[in-house]
């Protein structure tokens, strides 16, 4: 078990057997599961010609289906014009197009049967005209329509409307496209960053302000299933939340807030106004701080799950030389609250990788996740510890001495020397 979930406290990052005993019998967990990738032979597809004309996103069906029987009908004339002629198939092929198009002269000496053809010759040539309009006509709309973001269908519903195309926005509109989840967008700047991957999928927009009455209402909202407010206005995103409530209080919401207080403050207050809803605000900056911490320290953090508004790293720590690790069981290296020990890196020193976050080419894991409590680390060993982000500043501390500089928000020097003084008495 590595995170339990007080269901008015928030969430309990790896609690111990006293914290796990204290918490109510209607507690939600998270754990984590270890899932085995295997890699796929990749598929050779066979070689495709490329699509010349787009006849489809041009021209309805109905004009393709009139342009279809034109054809025919010009076949059909050329034929019965070679049978009757006794003329090569390309001189009556030329006759009937110049019938066709009123070009060529009066069949005033020919025979009868000659003459009515060039009759029905002409008269398929009149019919052929507005059929040459319309394809002009729906030409221009089809390219018209490509340059403009349509607006939401009058029977959409169970959508998600997305307010914001700056970055974030982007990404999330990559996502839920991927997920194959229907999305109406709201952006005032149409030179925002995902206008153009809007207009490239055919996403409904709508360029306006969502502050504006009856923004929200062209948006479909009260038959959609969730709201993401994800401007980098704060003050809009709130604002935007709070109207979305008034009218449809049900409706689920996503808030991106800049200042991770301010979005716990409003994180209350919305689901106290609104039990019955389900409501989250979350702070880019806090979401994104142990992932610049990670770059900050290289390969050593392999990733972060946010739990709630705390946030839980996994790491790869060096057993020799950390006191905390050392020597110890898996079962006495629990800290609890601060790092616990998921995973042994099964490899041999000198076939090791240095980035556990890639894909082996040999297709088998290297970590064994499955660590009996009783299994001691020896000093040559390299473990995966999930930790929060104070825990693992302790636990790089304690390994690399005191004098080692602190890491950038774990706050590592003031827990270190707490945990230290612990583990001392402790012994």
């Amino acid at each position: 078990l590595l995170l339990a979930r007080q269901r008015h406290e928030g969430p309990v990052l790896l609690p111990g057997e006293e914290e796990l005993a204290g918490l109510p019998q209607d507690r939600g967990a998270v754990v984590l599961e270890a899932i085995t990738r295997r890699p796929s032979a990749s598929s050779v597809r066979a070689p495709r010609l490329p699509r010349l004309l787009a006849f489809k996103e041009l021209f309805s069906a109905r004009l393709r289906y009139s342009l279809l029987a034109m054809t025919a009908v010009l076949l059909t004339l050329a034929s019965l014009n070679w049978v009757m002629s006794g003329e090569t198939v390309l001189h009556a092929a030329y006759v009937t197009l110049l019938d066709f198009f009123a070009i060529n002269e009066p069949k005033t000496d020919e025979p009868a049967d000659e003459q009515v053809l060039q009759l029905l010759a002409g008269l398929a040539g009149l019919m052929m005209l507005p059929l040459l309009l319309a394809v002009v006509l729906e030409s221009y709309g089809a390219f018209r329509k490509a340059t403009y973001l349509p607006d939401p269908p009058r029977g959409l519903s169970g959508h998600v409307v997305l307010l914001g195309l700056g970055k974030v926005g982007t990404r999330v509109l990559d996502r839920l496209l991927e997920l194959g989840i229907p999305v109406v967008c709201i952006e005032r700047d149409h030179e925002a960053r995902g206008i153009a991957k809007a207009r490239a999928k055919r996403v409904p927009t709508l360029i306006a302000d969502v502050t504006e009455d009856g923004v929200l209402e062209a948006a479909k909202i009260k038959r959609s299933r969730a709201l993401l407010a994800l401007t980098s206005n704060d003050g809009i995103n709130l604002e935007a939340s709070l109207s979305a409530r008034q009218i449809k209080p049900g409706l689920r919401v996503v808030m991106r807030l800049f200042d991770d207080d301010f979005a716990a403050t409003v994180y209350r207050t919305l689901r106290d106004t609104y039990p019955s809803s389900q409501t989250r605000s979350r702070s880019v900056s806090a979401l994104a701080a142990p992932a610049f911490g990670g770059a900050m320290m290289g390969r050593q953090v392999l990733g972060a799950i946010p739990v709630g508004r705390r946030v839980l790293v996994f790491a790869v720590v060096d057993v020799g030389g950390n006191p905390m690790l050392e020597g110890r069981t898996v079962a006495e290296a629990f800290e609890p609250g601060a790092w616990r020990v998921v995973a042994l890196d099964v490899a041999t020193e000198d076939e090791r990788r240095e980035d556990l976050t890639s894909f082996s080419s040999t297709g088998e894991g290297e970590l064994e996740w499955r660590l009996h409590p009783g299994q001691v680390l020896n000093p040559g060993d390299r473990v995966v510890v999930a930790a929060t982000r104070r825990g693992l500043g302790a636990l790089l501390s304690a390994g690399a001495g005191t004098t080692r500089s602190p890491i950038p928000g774990t706050g590592e020097h003031r827990v270190s020397d707490a945990v230290s003084g612990r583990r001392t008495d402790t012994r």
